[in-house]
């Protein structure tokens, strides 16, 4: 008779988009350690000089879909939160970080919030054929209490990441290099982190992927840890479940 294997860590990649030099090799990577993640993608520039979400590299998010990886929405032009607007009904201060209006602040309503994150689910849903997940992740994880009843009002949950699972690929290399970053990861990450690094980050003089990805996924894997999507998660399962058949509502004006 055979013996029963432990049950598996379960741990949850999640990659945001970013200038995706590095997207074919963390794709790579993915592939060959049989990692499924959970993408969340806004329509950021890249080096290609094409958005994150344009034609450019839309047969890579297809493949990714093929592989069984799923997506998400992290708003269209990487819209940061920056503060909530005193009143009703709901308003926030925004500022895009990309696109024609990148840098720019505009008052915005729940319901252009809701378009913002709803536009990338429904180019990722354009681009691969797969539904997203009905989730978002603000950028920057910078959010409110209202703008996330705002959020959720028109079918998206927020995710954010855990305090372990901030893998450090938005710092400089410099004061935290590659080797630091990994061990630290190696050392404090748990099972049920929520994991969070980047396809891309302009500011890093040293890559963190591949670098760092792959001896953290071969390091993790050898310590019984397992690589899960969102879609497995216990906290969002039954959201998702919820709000996968039908199409996300529209909050009053």
């Amino acid at each position: 008779m055979q013996p029963v294997a432990a049950a598996c860590k379960p741990v949850y990649l999640t990659l945001d988009t970013g200038h995706m030099a590095v997207a074919p090799l963390i794709a790579e990577v993915l592939k060959k350690h049989q990692v499924r993640v959970t993408f969340f993608a806004a329509n950021e520039r890249t080096q290609t000089g094409d958005g994150s979400l344009g034609t450019y590299w839309a047969g890579w998010w297809k493949a990714r879909a093929a592989e069984g990886h799923e997506f998400a929405s992290h708003t269209w032009d990487h819209s940061y939160w920056r503060a909530d607007v005193p009143g009703a009904p709901p308003q926030f201060r925004i500022r895009p970080s990309a696109g024609p209006s990148e840098g720019k602040e505009f008052t915005w309503t729940a319901r252009q919030y809701c378009e913002e994150i709803g536009k990338s689910s429904a180019r990722l849903e354009e681009i691969t054929g797969k539904k997203p997940l009905p989730l978002f992740r603000a950028p920057g994880g910078k959010t409110s209490p209202q703008l996330l009843a705002a959020a959720r009002s028109c079918g998206y949950e927020h995710v954010g990441w855990s305090p372990a699972g901030f893998l450090g690929d938005e710092l400089p290399s410099d004061k935290y290099p590659n080797d630091m970053l990994l061990k630290k990861a190696l050392r404090d990450i748990q099972p049920g982190d929520i994991l969070l690094a980047h396809l891309g980050i302009w500011s890093r003089k040293d890559a963190w992927a591949p670098a760092v990805l792959e001896p953290l996924i071969s390091g993790l894997q050898s310590r019984g840890f397992c690589f899960q999507t969102l879609r497995e998660h216990p906290q969002y399962q039954a959201w998702i479940e919820a709000h996968t058949s039908r199409v996300p509502a529209q909050p009053a004006k």
